[in-house]
């Protein structure tokens, strides 16, 4: 978003970017309606529906972002713009890779033209990542008026950007794949999406998350979706605060928001944890029940806090 004297504007390139994802989405759920095909055990056109729906989520919240901008604007214009162009060609390659040539995308090095496609859309990728960064770092230095949602905005671009860097993770060769390099082999396929079991195996309908062994997919999504959740948190407490006096003070919100953090940071640790072990989002074991509880007590016992909690006299804005 870009300052027209006291009027502020969208941001072109991300709305843009939103408006193709909109338009992508509807001809991928006319694919999956029409075009039977499949690829990995699924429908070949579900990973774009669900690429387009993520993407322009994340370009509209992007921008609205950037427009909370009081210092930097200019730079978080430009920053956006990368976001836009680095995700933008990730999703024209996508496209051209599964729909177009029927191939999977990532980690695919069967061939040089599937390894290239796979290393621009992973720079693609890791741009996007860089510029968001980027961004969470420019609002460290924004005061809202708002408490409360200036904590939502720096946390949960924090964790977005964590989110997304969880990813690195899920293009480490697996033990297969090392085994085969350490006997000289060129395995066609370097990195997995699930841990413990190999890709395409059974999964959650629609998203295809493994219900037989760990998958990074689910604190992928998770972490790179806290840029949407925890604004809407504050912005749900300023709701609730015309019915409920306790929560009209924007010292109390911002508190709730803070708690409301550390526990979307806890489950995020606890879902890369449960993934990294091999172990299904819908097959805890005792451990992670045990970690889980342990993150509800602690949301629960701060959030009780927060709301008998009472500012300081000359609290700073």
């Amino acid at each position: 978003m870009v300052d027209k004297g006291s009027r502020t504007v969208p941001h072109r390139p991300l709305m843009i970017l939103a408006a193709a994802m909109a338009v992508l989405g509807v001809i991928a759920l006319g694919g999956l309606v029409f075009d039977d095909r499949s690829l990995v055990d699924a429908p070949i056109w579900l990973k774009p529906l669900k690429f387009t729906i993520s993407v322009g989520l994340y370009a509209v919240t992007l921008a609205w972002l950037i427009g909370q901008l009081t210092r930097g604007r200019r730079i978080g214009w430009w920053l956006g713009t990368v976001f836009a162009v680095g995700l933008g060609m990730d999703m024209a390659l996508l496209c051209w890779q599964i729909i177009v040539r029927g191939r999977t995308l990532h980690f695919n090095r069967a061939t040089p033209t599937d390894q290239w496609i796979n290393n621009m859309v992973a720079n693609g990728a890791f741009t996007g990542w860089a510029a968001t960064a980027a961004i969470a770092i420019l609002l460290l230095f924004q005061r809202l008026p708002d408490r409360a949602m200036n904590s939502a905005l720096r946390a949960g671009a924090a964790l977005s950007v964590a989110g997304i860097g969880i990813a690195l993770l899920m293009f480490t060769p697996n033990e297969q794949q090392k085994a085969q390099f350490r006997a000289g082999e060129r395995p066609s396929i370097v990195g997995a999406h699930a841990v413990g079991v190999p890709d395409g195996g059974p999964g959650l309908p629609v998203v295809g998350w493994s219900t037989v062994g760990g998958d990074l997919r689910i604190p992928h999504f998770f972490g790179i979706h806290a840029i949407q959740v925890l604004p809407l948190v504050a912005f749900g407490l300023l709701m609730l605060a015309r019915r409920h006096p306790v929560l009209e003070s924007d010292f109390v919100r911002r508190n709730l928001v803070r708690t409301a953090s550390v526990g979307f940071a806890g489950l995020l640790a606890l879902l890369t944890w449960q993934a990294q072990r091999g172990q299904s989002i819908v097959h805890p074991d005792f451990w992670t029940l045990v970690a889980g509880t342990g993150i509800v007590i602690v949301v629960a016992a701060g959030s009780m806090l927060s709301l008998r909690a009472r500012p300081p006299l000359h609290q700073p804005a």
